[in-house]
């Protein structure tokens, strides 16, 4: 068993250095063993499949519907602009779509290839343009760093360890989109949320960036973390959490400010 335990260590080990990638923004190292085209593929299908599920909730013709759109757009321009100036366009096939959708959850999310869903559950607390910017440029950096293919690609890679171990069989033909279903549902287990908290933090120094280049000043940033904040009746230990702390996620914001100023016009 150790014997085999070794090989499947070395297995692994081969996986990671042959797929290692390098995030857009931050220069953050990933594991990368899947074709973004074809998770973005994936992903399309799974945010059709939301929207025909909920299609009664997507809000249109409304100035709130409007303004996600709007800001939503101006973000997407600067994270295209951003990649073009350093010769990355070419690896990023994103088609955008932003929809806003009836809810009570605060919540806001966008899936790989730049397919956005805000809900109107974040609005008030986003209250102005630079909020709802804080909020997409935040969710549209998870898509440019790629942070989803790093989580299929480590999804493929522990079920690969398996198969070697024996205790599992070829993964299927949609092995991409039960993977990008489990990653916007029920999520992973406490062993992976460190990894995810990580993300969280890369998206928030990426996001900042490209709110600024956007236009929107990133130093708003902070106040609208605040107000999250101030509106959380409690919260789970960070340790038992995908996302960081509100403290900790302020603090980080306010030394990540002077950076992202340096791509900030008004």
């Amino acid at each position: 068993m150790k014997r085999v335990f070794k090989y499947t260590s070395m297995f692994l080990l081969g996986i990671s250095l042959v797929g290692c990638a390098t995030s857009a923004i931050t220069g953050r190292k990933y594991l990368k063993l899947v074709d973004p085209k074809a998770v973005n593929e994936q992903a399309a299908l799974a945010y059709k499949d939301f929207l025909s599920k909920n299609g009664s909730k997507v809000v249109t013709g409304t100035s709130a519907a409007t303004q996600v759109k709007r800001v939503g757009n101006n973000i997407a321009a600067a994270a295209n602009k951003y990649l073009q100036e350093r010769g990355l366009a070419d690896q990023f096939d994103f088609n955008w779509e932003f929809n806003l959708v009836q809810s009570d959850d605060v919540n806001a999310w966008c899936m790989p290839g730049g397919k956005v869903a805000v809900y109107t559950g974040i609005l008030p607390i986003a209250q102005n343009d630079v909020g709802l910017a804080t909020v997409m440029g935040h969710e549209i950096a998870h898509a440019i760093e790629e942070h989803s293919v790093a989580q299929v690609s480590n999804a493929m890679a522990a079920q690969l360890g398996a198969q070697v171990l024996g205790a599992a069989g070829a993964m299927s033909d949609n092995k991409y989109l039960g993977i990008i279903n489990q990653l916007y549902g029920v999520g992973y287990q406490i062993g992976s949320l460190s990894f995810s908290r990580k993300d969280e933090l890369a998206a928030d120094r990426a996001g900042l960036i490209l709110m600024a280049m956007a236009g929107y000043d990133p130093r708003e940033s902070v106040k609208f973390w605040e107000r999250m904040a101030a509106g959380k009746t409690g919260s789970p230990p960070e340790w038992l959490s995908t996302h960081p702390s509100d403290a900790r996620r302020i603090n980080q914001l306010q030394s990540l400010i002077p950076e992202a100023m340096k791509y900030y016009k008004k």
